[in-house]
């Protein structure tokens, strides 16, 4: 089976799939998205990104789409496209106008969807960690609201890239750590969890709540509270989570090593009870 894609209730060859030319969501960044993956040809956590979908709509004031039929389109996609372990992309832009920065009323939401195989990290990134950087946080300032405007997004992790790391790590211009290009981010000290709290300036992450339910359900004791480079530098362990990046242990920021360099405990076993729980199709 060829990737597929979903464009406005058609289903077809994703070379096949286009978008008009005046598209808001090409021409402004006015949309939203999500991000579903499988495991066993299961999609994991399918509802609660169904949520967060919906609550992106609604920030963004874009027209309702229902529910069923995003689910249906979904679940009809994960199951013609036979892959296993698959990666769902979700596009909910406002709709078709000409250029105009006003909205136009009475547009029709534009719903597009990708579905690939999922690029996994490379067991050699799990086995012995990652790398990272900061960088200044120049996102929106609705960083909470899953749009498609990533551009800072993109540029951050390309700056990554080219000095030789795995991703970037966002800072405010006050210093406080905030999250990965695309995962949320913990910090251990001492056996206790730090995560940046839900607000304006980081996306509630679904791979975020299970780890901190994970948390919760082994005695971990986790703190969602604010914290600066100094705790990050510091840290014995750092990781990321996120839908495709899982738990990603981090071993290196800005040249120097976390804890003693190696992937720490508490990381390794929250990454088992992770894996453990997605195969097994979601919450026990």
């Amino acid at each position: 089976m060829p990737d597929l894609a979903y464009v406005n209730g058609e289903i077809m060859p994703i070379e096949k799939a286009v978008v008009p030319i005046e598209d808001r969501g090409y021409q402004f960044g006015d949309g939203v998205y999500e991000f579903v993956a499988s495991y066993e040809g299961r999609p994991f956590m399918l509802e609660e990104h169904l949520d967060r979908l919906e609550r992106s709509m609604r920030e963004l004031a874009l027209d309702p789409v229902p529910r069923a039929d995003i689910k249906k389109a979904v679940l009809d996609l994960f199951t013609l496209s036979g892959y296993p372990r698959a990666g769902l992309y979700i596009q909910i832009a406002r709709g078709v106008a000409p250029r105009n920065h006003a909205i136009t009323p009475g547009m029709t939401p534009q719903i597009i969807m990708t579905i690939r195989p999922v690029q996994e990290m490379p067991a050699e990134k799990r086995e012995k960690g990652a790398t990272a950087i900061t960088v200044k946080d120049t996102r929106w300032g609705r960083c909470d609201i899953k749009t498609v405007q990533l551009l800072s997004n993109s540029l951050a992790k390309q700056k990554s890239l080219d000095a030789g790391c795995d991703d970037a790590i966002f800072v405010s211009g006050q210093g406080i750590v905030r999250e990965g290009t695309s995962s949320n981010l913990f910090i251990v000290s001492g056996g206790r969890l730090t995560t940046h709290p839900l607000t304006d300036n980081i996306l509630p992450g679904i791979t975020r709540m299970v780890v901190l339910n994970l948390c919760k359900a082994a005695d971990l004791v986790v703190e969602e509270s604010f914290f600066g480079i100094e705790a990050l530098l510091g840290a014995d362990e750092v990781f990321l989570t996120g839908t495709v990046t899982e738990l990603l242990p981090i071993v290196r920021i800005d040249d120097k090593s976390i804890g003693n360099g190696e992937v720490g405990p508490i990381t390794r076993r929250l990454y088992d009870l992770l894996r453990e729980q997605a195969m097994a199709g979601g919450p026990a």
